[in-house]
C-alpha cells in the first residue's frame, strides 16, 4: 500500500499549534452546555429529594474525559492514524455487534444501542463507530498512487463497505438519527473525493429509498415511526411525541428576547419538555436565554464551522482534508437536525446537540473530533 506523504518537520502536540478560534468556539459551547444541563436537571432532581448537582457533576465529568481524549488525539500526526485505523473500525464494529446481544446491550426508547458499565454509566458504540467510519473511508479514498487522481468505482465501493457494515448494525438496533448522520458524513466524503457525480446522486437516492423502506418493513420502531408522524402531523400522537414536539415550541417562544433568565424557567424546571437534558437542550436555551442567548450559541456554532473549512483548506494532503469534511459534515447535519427538530422544522430522530447535550458517549465523540480538526490543524501549518 503507497502512502504518499510529504513529511514537515515534526510538530509536537501543544495548546500553541491549536487553532485558538476554534478552541474557543468549543470551549463557549462547553460552557453553555454545562450550565443548560444544571439549568434542565437541577429542580426536578430536588423535588425528588436527590442530589441537584447529579447530573452537572456527571457533565462536567465527561467534558473531562473528552478532552483527554481531544489531546490524546493530537499527538500522534494524523497521517499516521491510519496505521491504527483497521484496529478502530474492528472495534467499533464489535461494540456495535455487543449492544444487540440479549444481556448485554441495554434498550432506550426502543433502541438497543448501549452497553452497560459500572458506576451507572453507558457506552454507547455507535456514537464512536462515526470516528472510524471518517478515517477508514478517508484512507480508503486517499491511498491512490496518484494524489491528483479521481478515485476509481472500486474505490468507492471499498470506502462505502467501509460505512456499510457499521450502518447495517446501526439500523438492527435500531437508530434513525446516527444513521442518518454517518450518512450525510459518507455522501461529504465521497463527493469531496472527486469521485464521479453519479455516486453522489445515487447514494442521496438510496438513502431516500432506504429511510421509506425501513419505515415500512419495520426496520424502523414503533417509537420512531410516531417521531416522524408527529413532524408531518404534530396532532397525529398527542399524548407523546406530538406532546414533545408541541411543548418544545412553547417552551423556545416563551423565552422572548432576552429569555426567562437562568434557572428560572418554569416550562423548564416543571420538565414539560422530556429528554430536555438531552436531545431537548436547546429548549432550555430558548426559555431561559432567550432570542439573544440561541444567538450566541448559534454564532459559536458557525465560528466554529469557519474554522474547521478553513483547516480543511490548509491541509497539506487529501488523507486530512477528507478527514476534515467528514467531521465538518457531521456536525452540521447534527447540529441542524438536533436544533430543526426542536422547532418542529425537521422530524424528530433522537440525536443530541453537539458540545451542549448531556451524554458521555456523544461528548467523546464529539472532542475527539475536535481533535482530529487540531491535529490537522497542527501539522498542516
Amino acid at each position: 500500500m503507497s502512502l504518499n506523504v510529504r513529511y514537515r518537520r515534526p510538530v509536537t502536540s501543544s495548546f500553541g499549534n491549536f487553532d485558538k478560534l476554534l478552541t474557543f468556539a468549543v470551549v463557549g459551547l462547553l460552557l453553555i452546555g454545562t450550565m443548560l444541563v444544571y439549568a434542565g436537571t437541577r429542580e426536578w432532581f430536588r423535588s425528588y429529594g436527590l442530589d441537584p448537582e447529579y447530573y452537572f457533576k456527571r457533565h462536567t465529568l465527561n467534558i473531562i474525559i473528552g478532552g483527554l481524549l481531544a489531546y490524546g488525539t493530537t499527538l500522534i500526526d494524523y497521517r499516521l492514524l491510519r496505521a491504527y485505523t483497521p484496529i478502530l473500525w474492528l472495534a467499533a464494529v464489535l461494540g456495535l455487534i455487543i449492544v444487540l446481544i440479549p444481556g448485554l446491550g441495554s434498550e432506550i426508547n426502543g433502541a438497543r444501542a448501549w452497553i452497560s458499565l459500572p458506576g451507572g454509566f453507558q457506552l454507547q458504540p455507535a456514537e464512536l463507530a462515526k470516528i472510524a467510519i471518517i478515517v477508514g473511508m478517508a484512507m480508503i479514498l486517499a491511498d491512490r498512487e496518484q494524489s491528483d487522481k479521481d478515485p476509481t468505482d472500486l474505490d468507492v465501493v471499498k470506502a462505502l463497505a467501509i460505512a456499510a457494515v457499521p450502518i447495517l448494525l446501526i439500523v438492527a438496533q435500531p437508530d434513525l438519527g446516527t444513521v442518518l448522520i454517518i450518512s450525510a458524513a459518507v455522501v461529504a466524503m465521497i463527493g469531496a473525493s472527486g469521485a464521479p457525480a453519479r455516486w453522489v446522486i445515487g447514494l442521496l437516492l438510496a438513502a431516500i429509498v432506504g429511510v421509506f423502506a425501513a419505515v415500512q418493513t419495520g426496520a424502523v420502531s414503533s417509537y420512531q415511526v410516531a417521531r416522524l408522524q408527529s413532524f408531518v402531523d404534530p396532532s397525529a400522537d398527542p399524548q407523546a411525541t406530538g406532546y414533545q414536539l408541541r411543548q418544545s415550541r412553547i417552551t423556545i417562544g416563551s423565552g422572548g428576547l432576552l429569555g426567562k433568565g437562568l434557572f428560572e424557567g418554569p416550562q423548564t424546571n416543571g420538565r414539560f419538555v422530556p429528554e430536555q437534558q438531552t436531545d431537548f437542550i436547546f429548549t432550555v436555551a430558548g426559555e431561559e436565554l432567550g432570542f439573544v442567548g440561541c444567538s450566541i450559541i448559534l454564532f459559536l456554532y458557525m465560528l466554529f464551522f469557519i474554522r474547521a473549512f478553513a483547516i480543511c483548506r490548509r491541509s497539506s494532503d487529501l488523507f486530512g482534508r477528507l478527514v476534515c469534511i467528514g467531521v465538518i459534515a457531521w456536525f452540521a447535519f447534527q447540529t441542524f437536525e438536533n436544533i430543526g427538530m426542536t422547532m418542529g422544522l425537521m422530524p424528530m430522530t433522537g440525536v443530541p446537540l453537539p458540545f451542549l447535550s448531556y451524554g458521555g458517549s456523544s461528548m467523546f465523540a464529539n472532542l475527539i473530533g475536535v481533535g482530529l480538526l487540531q491535529n490537522v490543524h497542527a501539522r498542516s501549518r
